[in-house]
């Protein structure tokens, strides 16, 4: 009951800034560190990760909740007096495979409360600006979304090159300045804007050093998904739709998930010019492309033969033909990502197969489903199969080796996956109106 009067409470506030952001893209909000109060920091409490890595202050969601209240109401005095201040970061590095690792900020319980409540006052304000082209970490839209737009449009226009780009490092580049002076245009607060500061400012624990950033966001933290993309959509997309777009004689078309983005063009021209372009607008902003993994590709129905394709979440998409013999936008699971999920699996086999069986097909099913509710999109049946079969060979290999002697041949594993009802290959993705029409 208390979880839904609290919830009720500040979407009611959220909505109520959002509605006049919406009516007025100039209005500047002033007065919203005061939304950081003890029903925002309780709400934010219920979206935790409770079972998340801890931070520098070995404090975990289980003792913090021992005295929940009245750590929030202390908290809440903290940030009312002025006497909050951000703990250091822990740096850990996550594996990305091929040998790169990842950094990944982990912070103390307190600072991703108060993180998760700006975050939420910073998406009300500034989410009405987004353009449609922007689809990383906003509510109600995600990475599928984005696919099924670029197959749309890719489809259905008159494109022939992809200026396929890649910002090097860029959570770890963004400038400070320039992210305050972005920010400004939209909240006139000091106090908020002093805290934003606070955590850019916070200092990085990293093997026993304590490092002070002098520019990018805390990764790891819930503020930072909205803070990078607020600069990307100063920084890329209104550049792309206000100076591009009207320079263009032919078709143009941008999509970002994120820091990753495609832009389609119909000339060979005005992509080069764009993407010479580019390089000298993100450098205005601190930002550099990264030159190998950053190219223009000929990506033409009229010119299938070339077999040019481009990546993006995930995805290979390609020009090719239907039974019918139709011009189609083909996609399938990147090789990349496949072994990187064979990877991943095969690493957690070899950790857990020595669990009791109903434990580990519970899990199994789960990622199972997960991974056809993100690549079982129409014309990759083959890629989510192929990954099935993959798994089941990696279990019955590793099945076996629970003991010395052989624990099932494939008759026995044939009836055990009967059993625990193995989830079975799908698609997932629903076909919309849009979509239909454009492949009818």
């Amino acid at each position: 009951m208390l979880n839904s009067k609290v919830r009720d409470h500040v979407q009611t506030s959220l909505q109520g800034i959002a509605n006049k952001a919406r009516q007025d893209e100039k209005y500047r909000f002033f007065d919203v560190y005061r939304l950081i109060n003890r029903i925002s920091l309780m709400d934010a409490w219920y979206d935790l990760n409770k079972n998340a890595a801890t931070g520098v202050d070995a404090i975990t969601a289980a003792e913090y909740e021992d005295n929940l209240i009245d750590n929030i109401k202390e908290l809440e005095r903290r940030l009312k007096e002025n006497r909050y201040r951000a703990k250091l970061v822990k740096r850990v590095y996550i594996e990305k495979g091929e040998g790169k690792f990842r950094p990944l900020g982990i912070l103390v319980l307190e600072d991703k409360l108060v993180q998760i409540a700006a975050a939420k006052i910073l998406g009300a304000i500034f989410d009405t600006n987004f353009l449609p082209v922007s689809y990383g970490y906003r509510p109600g839209i995600g990475p599928k979304d984005a696919v099924k737009d670029i197959t749309l449009n890719l489809m259905i226009g008159r494109y022939s090159y992809i200026v396929d780009a890649d910002i090097k490092g860029y959570f770890d580049k963004i400038d400070h300045e320039w992210l305050i002076k972005m920010l400004e245009l939209r909240i006139n607060d000091k106090r908020f804007i002093r805290l934003i500061k606070k955590w850019l400012k916070a200092g990085v624990l990293e093997y026993g050093k304590v490092l002070h950033p002098i520019k990018g966001t805390p990764q790891g933290g819930s503020v930072s998904p909205i803070l990078a993309n607020i600069y990307l959509h100063y920084a890329l997309d209104l550049w792309v739709e206000r100076v591009i777009k009207p320079k263009c004689e032919g078709q143009i078309y941008l999509c970002r998930f994120a820091d990753d983005f495609i832009c389609a063009f119909q000339y060979k021209r005005e992509a080069e010019e764009f993407y010479k372009a580019l390089k000298e607008r993100l450098g205005k902003f601190k930002l550099e492309l990264s030159e190998e993994k950053s190219k223009i590709i000929s990506f033409s129905r009229f010119r299938k033969y070339e077999k040019s394709y481009f990546e993006f979440l995930g995805f290979e998409f390609r020009w090719g033909t239907d039974i019918k013999g139709k011009d189609r936008i083909k996609r399938r699971t990147s090789r990349k990502r496949f072994k990187k999920s064979i990877a991943n699996f095969l690493k957690w086999i070899r950790e857990n197969r020595n669990k009791r069986l109903r434990n580990i097909f519970k899990k199994l099913n789960a990622k199972l489903r997960g991974y056809y509710n993100y690549y079982g999109i129409i014309g990759n049946w083959d890629g989510i199969y192929e990954f099935f079969s993959q798994v089941l060979k990696l279990i019955y290999k590793w099945l076996n080796r629970r003991s010395q002697r052989r624990s099932f041949n494939y008759i026995g594993f044939g009836e055990m996956l009967k059993h625990y009802k193995i989830e079975k290959p799908r698609i997932t993705e629903k076909r919309n109106q849009l979509l239909k029409q454009a492949l009818a």
